[in-house]
Parts: C-alpha cells; sequence; structure tokens
C-alpha cells in the first residue's frame, strides 16, 4: 500500500456508522472473519442527533439521515480507548473534522492508543476543492490513514486531488455512501445517505476506475451476499466494507 500498510487478517469489515462506536460484545457477529471494527464518525465537538432523523425504505434499499450524533472527540476517547484496547479486531477511528485544524488537533491523541488500525478521515459530500487540499495537509500520522470519499463524488475528488495524493500521507481510498432524496408524507424531501443492493453498480464501477490509481481502496455499497464481496475484489479493491447488511448479523 502507500506508506503504511493496513494489518488486516480478512478484507471484511464494517463500514462506519453501522455498528457504534466500539465492536458489540454480543451478537451473530463472528469477528474473527473480520480484519477490522471501524467506529461510528466522531467530531471534535459534541454532535446532536439530526433535528429530523428518519430512514425511508425503497424498493432498492433505504435513505438515512442522522447527523451522525457522537459526544465528541474527548468524550469519546474517555469512553472508548480501554474498549478498543481490548476489542476482538483492530480498530479504525472515524474521524469527521469540520476543518485542516480539527483533524490536527485530533490526529496526535489516537497515535497512542493500543490496537488501533488506523484511522480513517470521512469527507464531507460539499466539500469545496480547497478544503478538502488543506485536509490532506493536516493529515500526518504514525498510523494509516484511510480518506473516505463520498461515491457520488470520489472520482472528481481524486482527479482533482491527485497531485496532493502521492506524498505518502493517505493509505487507502474507501467509499462512503452517496447522497439521494426522497418525498415524505408531508410533501418535503428528506435527503440522506443511500444504502442498499441498488446501489452495488455504480459502487463497483467507482472501485474499478479508482483502483487503476496509484492509492488502494476499500470498496463499499450495496454488498449485501458473499458473491458481491467477491466481485469488488475483483474489480480492484482491497478490502470491503459492509453497511447495512450487518444489521442483519452480517453476510452468510
Amino acid at each position: 500500500m502507500a506508506k503504511y500498510d493496513l494489518p488486516l487478517r480478512s478484507p471484511l469489515m464494517n463500514a462506519a456508522g453501522t455498528l457504534g462506536f466500539t465492536p458489540p460484545a454480543h451478537g451473530p457477529i463472528e469477528w474473527d472473519q473480520y480484519g477490522a471494527f471501524v467506529t461510528n464518525p466522531i467530531s471534535l465537538g459534541r454532535r446532536q442527533p439530526a433535528a429530523t432523523a428518519r430512514q425511508i425504505s425503497f424498493s432498492g434499499g433505504l435513505i438515512l439521515h442522522t447527523g451522525y450524533p457522537n459526544p465528541g472527540f474527548e468524550a469519546s476517547l474517555r469512553r472508548y480507548q480501554n474498549a478498543w484496547s481490548h476489542a476482538p479486531v483492530p480498530v479504525i477511528v472515524h474521524l469527521i473534522p469540520h476543518n485542516a485544524d480539527e483533524l490536527a488537533a485530533m490526529i496526535p491523541s489516537l497515535e497512542t492508543c493500543d490496537n488501533l488500525a488506523g484511522l480513517e478521515v470521512g469527507i464531507a459530500p460539499d466539500i469545496s476543492l480547497e478544503a478538502a487540499t488543506d485536509l490532506l495537509h493536516a493529515a500526518l500520522s504514525e498510523l494509516p490513514i484511510i480518506l473516505r470519499l463520498p461515491q457520488d463524488r470520489a472520482l472528481e475528488l481524486v482527479r482533482s486531488l491527485a497531485p496532493f495524493l502521492d506524498d505518502g500521507r493517505i493509505t487507502a481510498i474507501s467509499l462512503g455512501p452517496g447522497r439521494g432524496s426522497l418525498p415524505l408524507p408531508d410533501g418535503s424531501f428528506l435527503r440522506g445517505r443511500i444504502y442498499g443492493p441498488s446501489v452495488l453498480p455504480t459502487a463497483l464501477a467507482a472501485v474499478r476506475t479508482l483502483s487503476e490509481g496509484s492509492l488502494p481502496v476499500i470498496g463499499a455499497g450495496g454488498v449485501y451476499r458473499q458473491q458481491d464481496v467477491q466481485a469488488m475484489l475483483a474489480a480492484g479493491a482491497v478490502a470491503v466494507q459492509l453497511d447495512t447488511i450487518l444489521w442483519r448479523g452480517g453476510i452468510d
């Protein structure tokens, strides 16, 4: 991989926002089949749930809007660091910085945590190229850093940020969910993250194109069956993140 390898015993991991801040101790997920656990997104300051947090299903999946609630960075360290160090798999902490200064403020404390396989930095779907470039410059760590790009902007961002992606700061790219809208009963529209089997074709297309670049790609989106995992790997992904299928216990 780029500057650092990700020490994964298996190509499978969960996607950020699907299983909480620590690996569930009880439940149907068999962690010996997974290479890492990815935390829920963590911001520098505390974030409340979205005022209109909700989920809408459609024939090909669902749209989810939550606002990424979390207790904030310092509180997350106090609450979860011990659980991360004793987790059954290596942990990847997912960060959602508002700007480069916030990212630079969070990284140093994580470098001393035990059992971390790396950091995943989530890029906002509406980020400007200038702000994305600033984040890349702040992404300096002794830990591997994964840059998670929204699926519907991944190709655009990689092409625009290409001059800044080859300096060894970023270890891999992962794909976050794209955004969409569905109508609500009151006539308004809910905008949120798109999950479901219908996402797979566009996710595979993105992985195939991105894997031709200089950075390894972690595939995600629409993976609900074993053959979907194999399709992601065949498309060039080095690992695969599972999302809402994990709410059913994972892939058989």
